[in-house]
């Protein structure tokens, strides 16, 4: 094949398509330029999942009239002097020139000491500008995206997760810029509104007031926000936020893992807490210009900075009259691992321990099993075979609830199969929903907030929404440590042995540990006749037993 070089035209999309690839960057580029023009409100509007329209609004410094020509230009910027020291956010000079490659572009802006404003219209290399009125600020919009590239537009996320998508970026925005005066508006319908505040309120618009009410303040020269209380924590990491001089990243693992260690033993293994920190560096120790969504940055001394990090979380937790002093972190002995393979044995109950285990002796083995974690793991199984079972239960007053703006979102995915399992919600407008129904099994569960339960699980970050509904409120009812007794130990493993997957409850946590007796006995030094496999342990040996053994 002949090397040749690409048309002008084709070379253009392409490297539009570096910085504008779907409607989320394009509202990332937006609220970038807003964020440098020093506005303290900006306005961002969503229709068709962003292919139709966005429009990002402010009260900036604008730009004046002789640079507007000069705007939707590649690489035409006032804001970088040197790629050593990026002081910006937006600093390429490529985001109102990918824009209009991508979609139709209309610029309206006037300084606040400009007599008139400006109307910037422009599409591929086509631009016009005229005089019209307007407030002081600027209002971008761009419309049609994709809409002359039918390949790029068939490819693009659905409408509903793109808007998911968007949602979340702007509520990391709120989380990183609180005293600005923010509103997100997706087809028409409101769905974050957020006044002035510090950073616990924005975690109140973003993640609602009880979460903003288990939140602790943090405040060091390198950096401040918020941390949460141990107990406000999660197995995934999602709700951990980081800036770095106004830019919110995708932290390195090393910085997350930071945070986690300053915490100890205070959070469970796998948990992470909830944090907005904002990052104060020397402008020469980032490098911004390592991804093309400028999500990643480089950091310099990022070790230095970890220890940090850790050491102010630290400080922070054992100063706070709620937080015990940190001890240190000891690692445990690897626990034995579960039985993997097989059909769940017949076991005869030997004993309890503490009222939290079982000692149960079956196929030669010594069986050990969390009566919590086998208990979490009846119920689950028992409110799946009854969920679709039972029709729904139509509550006889609805109730109204509150919901964030990503959880709105997601119900609008997932309504349809929600509704398949009984769940019905109808959104009331400003953030609330209206409950109309449960599903049977669910309903009568005598749990506190039942229905808030149901709801957060529902519409939680976990793609399986029914298992995420089922595995929490199984959790809750389920035996705890102390509720243990003989009979309740009986009657266990007679539920345990019936259930489809006994071998672990629906977080992933094993029910059952075994200890064969060879293995005890080679603990205690003990050699007899009984020294021979048994039970499991006849399919896990390496070494075959010799003549004599036999």
């Amino acid at each position: 094949m002949t090397i040749r070089l690409l048309p002008p035209e084709t070379a253009r999309l392409i490297a539009a398509g570096e910085v504008v690839s779907r409607p989320l960057d394009v509202v990332r580029e937006l609220l970038d330029n807003a964020l440098d023009a020093g506005a303290s409100r900006i306005e961002i509007e969503v229709d068709g999942g962003g292919l139709s329209l966005i429009r990002v609004r402010d009260n900036g410094s604008g730009i004046p009239a002789s640079d507007v020509p000069l705007s939707p230009l590649r690489h035409a910027t006032s804001k970088l002097e040197s790629v050593d020291r990026v002081t910006t956010l937006g600093f390429r000079g490529e985001a109102l020139w990918a824009a209009a490659q991508a979609g139709q572009l209309r610029l309206v802006t006037r300084p606040p000491a400009q007599l008139g404003a400006t109307l910037l219209t422009a599409h591929g290399d086509t631009v016009e500008v005229a005089k019209v009125s307007a407030p002081a600020g600027s209002t971008v919009s761009v419309s049609d995206l994709f809409g002359h590239l039918p390949a790029r537009r068939r490819t693009q996320l659905p409408a509903g997760a793109e808007l998911r998508e968007i949602t979340a970026l702007v509520s990391r925005y709120v989380l990183h810029w609180p005293r600005l005066h923010w509103k997100l508006t997706l087809d028409g319908e409101t769905r974050l509104l957020h006044a002035t505040a510090d950073h616990r309120g924005a975690v109140a618009s973003v993640y609602g007031p009880l979460n903003a009410n288990r939140v602790i303040s943090v405040s060091t020269p390198t950096f401040q926000g918020v941390i949460s209380r141990p107990e406000l924590s999660r197995p995934r990491r999602d709700r951990m936020h980081f800036s770095v001089n106004g830019r919110p990243v995708l932290a390195p693992p090393e910085l997350e893992r930071a945070v986690i260690d300053g915490y100890a033993e205070l959070l469970s293994a796998g948990h992470a807490p909830l944090c907005v920190l904002d990052l104060t560096l020397p402008f020469e120790d980032v490098n911004p210009n390592v991804h093309p969504a400028k999500a990643v940055v480089a950091l310099a001394d990022l070790p230095e900075l970890c220890l940090k990090v850790t050491a102010a979380v630290q400080a922070t937790l054992s100063s706070h009259p709620l937080s015990r002093p940190l001890p240190e972190l000891r690692v445990p002995a690897p626990a034995p691992n579960p039985t993997q393979k097989g059909a769940f044995p017949a076991l005869t109950l030997v004993g309890l321990y503490r009222q939290t285990y079982l000692l149960a002796e079956g196929e030669g083995d010594l069986w050990v099993i969390d009566a919590h974690a086998a208990h979490e793991r009846v119920l689950y199984e028992e409110l799946s075979r009854r969920l679709r079972a039972e029709p729904p239960f139509e509550l006889p007053e609805p109730e109204l609830l509150q919901l964030s703006p990503e959880q709105l979102a997601r119900l609008h995915e997932r309504g349809n199969d929600l509704r398949g399992w009984g769940l019905t919600l109808e959104e009331f407008g400003a953030g609330l929903v209206r409950l109309r129904s449960l599903p049977a099994a669910l309903a009568a569960l005598p749990l506190p907030r039942l229905h808030e339960q149901i709801i957060e699980s529902a519409l939680g970050v976990s793609g399986d929404a029914e298992r995420e509904v089922l595995g929490r409120l199984a959790c809750a009812p389920a035996l705890k440590a102390g509720m243990l007794d003989q009979g309740r130990g009986e009657a266990l493993l007679v539920q345990l042995a019936a259930c489809d997957q006994p071998w672990s409850c629906p977080h992933g946590r094993p029910t059952v540990l075994r200890l064969s007796e060879r293995d005890l006995m080679h603990s205690f030094g003990r050699r007899s006749v009984r020294d021979v496999a048994r039970g499991r342990d006849e399919t896990d040996l390496k070494v075959p037993l010799s003549a004599e053994q036999r």
